[in-house]
């Protein structure tokens, strides 16, 4: 794609998400009295906080650009400029929108029922992420740790994530209510299982192809996916000749496009696609730019 209309896409993408955050935050979110995971969740809290026990109302922008200023320029300097900046937009302008969005739709959406502002704004949370991960870009926070940690140091750093958001919904449990904490639990859940179904970009899948061209399709998994293969030799027995079968982990988002490559090669292919769960081991990672 032409860089200029990638530009295009990926600012249209993020500011989409923004939007679809910011309405959410002020619709689902707040009618629910959720916690969402990470530092948006965080700077809810915070806003609650002030406003209980201190009679101050700060804005949920200000409180969530603090939050987000160090881990936005460390993820700057390490891991890709402008994978920082578009995520940085998606900050600002999420941030803005929350405390200056138009009410005119958000009090007809004011639900009285807390489950549905649950499991509705789980999938809209789901939604608005996912369109910023299209984008090459984070909605901020603390994925900006997780993705440093992971690419810096080789670990993952999302058991401390999920033990941060322990945190955040044990206080908000503590301090507020024990339901408003369990329903924050089901948003988080249903985004975290609508975000898998969106958005495929961090998951793998094993490709198990038996081809008479084995060369041919080696240099399509290559040249589209930057990935390697491993070939096996072996034996047919339903037509008792010799077959060829080429091993290869992808990315799951890479899947489709890849099998119809195969098939233009080998309209025969045999392919077998598996879900693969844990991966250890040298695995291409699209670099962030």
């Amino acid at each position: 794609m032409n860089s200029k209309l990638l530009t295009v896409k990926r600012f249209f993408l993020i500011l989409a998400g923004a939007v679809l955050m910011a309405f959410n935050l002020n619709t689902f979110v707040r009618a629910g009295a959720l916690i969402p995971g990470g530092f948006t969740g965080l700077t809810l809290l915070i806003q609650e906080i002030c406003l209980r026990y201190g009679n101050i109302h700060v804005p949920f922008s200000i409180i969530l650009y603090v939050l987000n200023a160090i881990p936005a320029v460390i993820c700057f300097r390490f891991i890709g400029k402008k994978f920082a900046l578009y995520s940085g937009m998606m900050i600002i302008v999420s941030g803005f929108l929350t405390d200056f969005m138009p009410s005119m739709f958000i009090d007809f959406l004011q639900l009285h029922d807390t489950l549905l502002s649950s499991v509705f704004g789980g999938l809209l949370n789901a939604l608005s992420i996912s369109l910023c991960l299209k984008a090459g870009a984070t909605s901020g926070g603390t994925d900006f740790i997780a993705i440093f940690i992971s690419e810096k140091y080789r670990r993952d750093a999302w058991n401390y994530i999920f033990a941060g958001n322990c945190v955040i919904l044990a206080a908000a449990a503590y301090l507020f209510a024990l339901d408003q904490a369990l329903y924050s639990i089901i948003f988080q859940f249903t985004t975290t299982m609508a975000l898998s179904v969106l958005y495929r970009g961090y998951q793998q899948r094993t490709l198990l192809i038996i081809t008479e061209r084995p060369d041919e399709v080696y240099a399509v998994i290559r040249n589209q996916t930057n990935h390697g293969a491993t070939t096996f030799h072996g034996f047919g027995n339903y037509e008792k000749a010799d077959r060829t079968m080429l091993y290869s982990v992808v990315s799951a988002n890479e899947v489709a496009p890849l099998m119809t490559a195969i098939k233009n090669i080998d309209s025969n292919a045999f392919i077998n696609e598996l879900k693969t769960e844990h991966l250890n081991g040298r695995f291409h990672m699209q670099p962030r730019d």
